[in-house]
């Protein structure tokens, strides 16, 4: 090593752990909002919001100087990172054939009150399904999250009026496919 890279690695570690600083005080206080956000999501499938954040986390440390600056701007930016990965992650999952033949419920020894919550959680969940995953995503923080529009508006980064449209028109959707579904 000569003299002269000597300072450059010095100022090499003060800035790794100044960006090491940073990305902690964003987890510490954004890590457990967060989490909530992935879980409803995920609809509390606690692996996969883990695995998001984690993703999501990685994304901010990788992008960590050239996260805005002002709390409430660095987490409108890592929600809206958290929603661009779900929605990822759920294309990618709805890409693949399902390990689980629904059609094949009848294996299954239940109770007639279990087989109904099983078949009404399936038409919900294939209803959803068939939202673009913006609509999809305002109806789970809407219904689901019980969050104000004012809320959902600040995490999607969106105006509160495109908050109203787009559950307008999911449930609008939502409505036309269960009652296509209750017609023999």
């Amino acid at each position: 090593m000569d003299f002269v890279s000597a300072p450059v690695l010095e100022n090499s570690g003060t800035v790794f752990r100044a960006r090491e600083q940073r990305l902690r005080v964003v987890y510490d206080a954004n890590a457990g909002a967060l989490l909530r956000y992935l879980r409803r999501l995920t609809y509390d499938q606690p692996e996969s919001a883990e695995d998001l954040l984690q993703e999501t986390m990685l994304r901010a440390w990788r992008k960590v100087d050239e996260l805005p600056s002002g709390a409430e701007s660095v987490r409108r930016w890592l929600f809206t990172v958290a929603r661009n990965l779900t929605i990822d992650a759920v294309r990618a999952r709805l890409a693949r054939p399902s390990e689980f033949d629904w059609d094949d419920l009848t294996q299954f020894p239940m109770a007639d009150d279990t087989l109904d919550r099983a078949l009404t959680r399936r038409t919900v969940d294939d209803a959803l399904r068939r939202l673009t995953p913006e609509h999809r995503a305002v109806l789970v923080h809407l219904y689901y999250r019980d969050a104000p529009v004012s809320e959902v508006a600040a995490d999607m980064g969106v105006p509160h009026g495109t908050i109203r449209s787009r559950a307008f028109y999911a449930l609008r959707t939502v409505r036309e496919f269960l009652e296509r579904d209750d017609t023999p």
